[in-house]
């Protein structure tokens, strides 16, 4: 793929797409069945398919168009610079981990509790991997980064600070905060260690420890 390609995006609204109707399709059937596939929920060894399948899920048409919106607005700059297959990679791990983080950390903190641990689904978590990556990764950044010797434990913790003041900012009601956390983080130090650029154009990055 030339690095000016958007294409990953439309293959991602489309995997979007598809899987929707399928989740639509599976729920005809039984709603039971339309979780198994595609909800990620503990224990994640029961169905680990949903590990991917959750990312790319959707609980209703309006979380559906949000998470395309967000695709867009921040996937299109990073689509352009970066091969296709990085780009799908970044994604699907990114949604993966954040998801995971999800469900172990409200489990955990359920088991303090006596609850249960909340189940997730939905692109939110990549999305904001991609925010983070645009914050961290483009070339302003880069240049500050480069005239201000900054040492690794304090980027670290400005990228954790910055990471939770956003998932805050953008909380609300039933929305995966943990997800939301670690995708943005994941984001940020991706775009800080510029895991996207093509080797061929990409540019060192120092940091003191």
């Amino acid at each position: 793929m030339g690095t000016d390609s958007p294409s990953p995006l439309l293959e991602t609204l489309g995997l979007f797409a598809i899987v929707f109707v399928l989740q639509q399709v599976a729920a005809l059937f039984s709603l039971a069945l339309m979780a198994g596939l595609f909800v990620l929920a503990p224990p994640l060894e029961s169905n680990p398919w949903t590990i991917v399948t959750s990312v790319y899920a959707h609980g209703n048409l309006g979380h559906l168009l949000s998470n395309s919106f967000g695709l867009l607005l921040f996937g299109w700059p990073i689509a352009r610079a970066t091969t296709r297959g990085r780009f799908h990679v970044f994604f699907v791990l990114t949604g993966s981990l954040a998801g995971i983080s999800q469900v172990l950390v409200t489990g955990a903190m359920a088991s303090l509790t006596g609850g249960s641990g909340s189940a997730v689904l939905g692109a939110s978590g990549a999305v904001f991997a991609l925010m983070g990556y645009l914050i961290a990764g483009n070339r302003v950044s880069d240049g500050l980064a480069a005239r201000v010797d900054v040492p690794l434990w304090l980027t670290l913790v400005v990228f954790v600070v910055l990471a939770a003041a956003i998932t805050i900012a953008t909380g609300s009601p039933g929305v995966a905060l943990i997800a939301h956390f670690t995708g943005f983080l994941l984001g940020l130090l991706a775009g800080r260690l510029g895991v996207l650029e093509p080797r061929a154009t990409a540019r060192p990055r120092q940091s003191a420890v």
